[in-house]
């Protein structure tokens, strides 16, 4: 999971895919961590990503470092149960406490990909698997 979680900082930014009926959906995040030897994400319960997740656990992940280097990090979305993993998020990036408190009621649903496939794919040549 290392592997994941480091290609990700190093990109800085990474895209999510979902899908909303037959429609593909792609949208840019940052945060994400590595927790319990998980790579955990975060989204809001109020927000249409989370929606489709429930609706479709079937996600992908992808990120591009100015190498070249690219990431496709596919799986099954598995929410956590335990809170502390949402306040991992949090505290990794306590801007996002603005959004998720108790005075908005926005609740912050932390995730991670199971039955997952992660490839480091180069410019040229064969991709290696990170899992």
């Amino acid at each position: 999971m290392s592997k994941i979680n480091d290609f990700l900082t190093e990109a800085g930014v990474f895209f999510l895919a979902t899908v909303d009926g037959d429609q593909p959906k792609l949208r840019p995040l940052g945060a994400h961590l590595e927790l319990d030897d998980k790579v955990i994400f975060g989204v809001g319960d109020f927000k249409n990503v989370y929606k489709q997740m429930v609706a479709n656990p079937k996600v992908e992940i992808a990120a591009c470092k100015l190498d070249g280097h690219w990431l496709r990090y596919t799986g099954k979305v598995v929410f956590e149960d335990d809170p502390k993993y949402a306040e991992a998020m949090l505290d990794a990036m306590p801007d996002l406490r603005n959004i998720y408190n108790e005075q908005t009621g926005n609740k912050m649903m932390a995730f991670h990909l199971e039955d997952a496939t992660a490839v480091d794919i180069p410019v040229m040549g064969d991709g290696e698997s990170l899992l």
